[in-house]
């Protein structure tokens, strides 16, 4: 997008996101450039900032920058303490409530599972597509004032149906209420405390359904004082060091080849699900999980590997024909005993389905 990339600074380098329409208009008004400014705009506007003050000001105006940061430096952030002392994946468990028994017959591991999907952008929606390819019902819900790209969708929609809810309409709520009291697994993909109005924070969501298990993925995590800004994957690999240490030349910042931070993050809390999913099976009680972006990318920088890549990728890419024609991916990267080969085709476009769950037969 002509908002996003790297930028140089009167002191620095900054990373911007503006994909979403409404990241770059505030992008936009915060540098006072036009929304559809060329890139050689954007870059004039954006040398006459330092990097740290561009940072600071976009996350106080709702834009998404953040300065390209040393690993060293990262590490004194004080973020960068407050995430170092949490676990990779976090755990809170409330006993209490009865144990849920499986209401499908095993035809897969995750048959008759309902997972109401609140997530966006790449990290939740990978999470939720695993759970949909091991055979959960997965229902994501987005409102209709919140744009989708395409491309993601098309991406990490497979399996799943999608519907548009407004939860700040009546008819609409009591429809999203139903759909929770009968849902096991929660995910939100949204920053942390965001959905607290909507009485949609994990806690809340504990109380209300006994026995469900809320997962949530976020940028920076639920604690610390970056918790609530906005971030995505390009941005945290910027300000945790890894731009630099992917640098082609020394100089220039760099990016990993993929958004592996947001599909670490995806898989991780998949399992994390799966996990606690069993547990409540087995012993009852209700459970959160998290995982944040920025703790993974720590987790990533104090890891020392061979720089060795295989040979040959371990799976082919996947070739199918969807709604927006056909297309190659990679394939899927979870697996099980009888599992297919390949991610299903979309069968309806986003928004389209009905918020409603599929029937279930009795184990």
């Amino acid at each position: 997008a002509p908002m996003s990339g790297f930028w140089p600074t009167s002191d620095g380098w900054v990373r911007t996101h503006g994909n979403y329409p409404h990241h770059a208009r505030r992008l936009a008004r915060l540098l006072g450039v036009p929304v559809d400014a060329e890139k050689g705009t954007v870059a004039e506007a954006v040398a006459t900032w330092r990097a740290l003050d561009l940072e600071y000001a976009a996350a106080a105006a709702g834009a998404v920058a953040g300065a390209v940061r040393r690993p060293e430096e990262w590490a004194a952030h004080p973020h960068s303490a407050a995430l170092a002392a949490t676990a990779l994946v976090e755990h809170v468990h409330d006993a209490g409530a009865p144990a849920r028994p499986w209401t499908t017959p095993a035809t897969t591991p995750l048959a008759g599972v309902r997972v109401l999907d609140l997530t966006r952008v790449i990290a939740g929606p990978v999470a939720t597509r695993d759970l949909a390819f091991a055979g959960a019902d997965v229902l994501r819900v987005d409102s209709p004032r919140l744009p989708e790209l395409p491309w993601q969708h098309l991406d990490t929609g497979p399996g799943k149906r999608s519907t548009l809810l407004d939860l700040a309409g009546p008819s609409d709520r009591r429809a999203f209420d139903d759909l929770l009291a009968r849902a096991d697994v929660v995910v939100l993909g949204y920053r942390p405390g965001s959905l607290d109005r909507h009485g949609l924070a994990p806690d809340e969501l504990r109380r209300r359904a006994p026995g469900v298990v809320v997962a949530s993925v976020s940028a920076w995590g639920t604690r610390g004082p970056w918790a609530p800004r906005r971030g995505f994957d390009s941005i945290v690999q910027s300000v945790t060091g890894i731009a630099l240490t992917e640098s082609p030349d020394g100089t220039r910042p760099g990016a990993l080849p993929a958004q592996a931070l947001d599909h670490s993050a995806g898989h991780f809390l998949a399992a994390a699900v799966v996990h606690c999913l069993h547990r409540q099976r087995e012993y009852g009680g209700s459970w959160s999980v998290a995982v944040a972006l920025a703790r993974i990318a720590q987790e990533l920088l104090g890891t020392r590997g061979t720089g060795e890549l295989p040979a040959t990728p371990a799976t082919a890419p996947q070739e199918g024909t969807t709604l927006a024609g056909r297309i190659v991916c990679a394939a899927p990267a979870l697996t099980y005993t009888g599992a297919p080969s390949a991610y299903s085709a979309l069968a309806t476009p986003w928004g389209a389905d009905a918020p409603v769950w599929r029937p279930s037969t009795p184990a």
